[in-house]
């Protein structure tokens, strides 16, 4: 359509009819949106903007073909990291670009989530230890991390969503990403360390973990609710 409009077609009824696959349902809209008034100098930053799109994309076409040369090497590592819900072949790329793909650098899983800037700091006053927010970290892998966090969040059944449903309403979204973000770094040690793939645990891992705990959660969120709980345990089935 805007090829259309730069080669000096008008009539939004022709225009309208260029449209493909989903937008051909929306053509009574189309027809309205493109009546109006587009005169040469619209079509000249038409045309612009045009070539400044096929130039980043031709820019990006290149980019990726040499991405995908550069992390050749890196195939079975990327194939690993593929398996943890959220991260994609883009986050993979990202992780090993930032931390070289070599867990031997790191002396604990916790050193490298340390190193990315995925621990609270420590503020230590008249004895006493506080918590402070993360320390900064390489920015690259925790925006990575953050994209990663958020479709882990949104997975259904993983261990990695589980926090984030328990634990939002309590502490907000933000916080719990990040403890979602340090999970998953921490996941990222191991396999690259083993050279194992993810191991799901299932969204019922916490709650098959300690199971009293759950329970006592389970009442507490009814007291709340006005109901008085007596919990009569199952026999086990023999």
């Amino acid at each position: 359509m805007l090829q259309a409009l730069i080669d000096g077609q008008r009539d939004p009824h022709i225009l309208a009819d260029l449209a493909k696959r989903r937008m051909r349902s929306k053509i009574p809209e189309l027809n309205q949106a493109l009546t109006g008034r587009f005169r040469e100098h619209h079509a000249f930053l038409a045309r612009l903007y045009l070539d400044q799109y096929d130039q980043l994309s031709g820019a990006i076409k290149q980019l990726t073909v040499r991405i995908e040369e550069a992390m050749s090497p890196f195939r079975p590592a990327l194939d690993l990291l593929d398996t943890i819900p959220g991260v994609n072949q883009a986050v993979a790329e990202v992780i090993l670009a930032e931390t070289g793909g070599d867990m031997t650098r790191f002396r604990s899983a916790q050193h490298l989530a340390s190193w990315a800037g995925l621990c609270p700091g420590r503020h230590e006053s008249a004895g006493r230890v506080r918590s402070t927010r993360v320390r900064p970290g390489n920015p690259h892998l925790k925006g990575a991390l953050g994209m990663a966090a958020f479709g882990a969040a949104r997975t259904k059944g993983s261990v990695l969503q589980a926090p984030y449903k328990r634990l939002t309403a309590r502490r907000g979204p933000i916080k719990v990403l990040v403890a979602v973000e340090h999970s998953i770094i921490i996941a990222v040690w191991y396999m690259l360390s083993d050279n194992v793939p993810y191991h799901e645990l299932g969204g019922d891992y916490f709650t098959r973990r300690d199971p009293e705990r759950a329970a006592r959660r389970a009442v507490s969120r009814l007291n709340d609710l006005g109901y008085r709980v007596t919990l009569d345990p199952m026999e086990a089935a023999g």
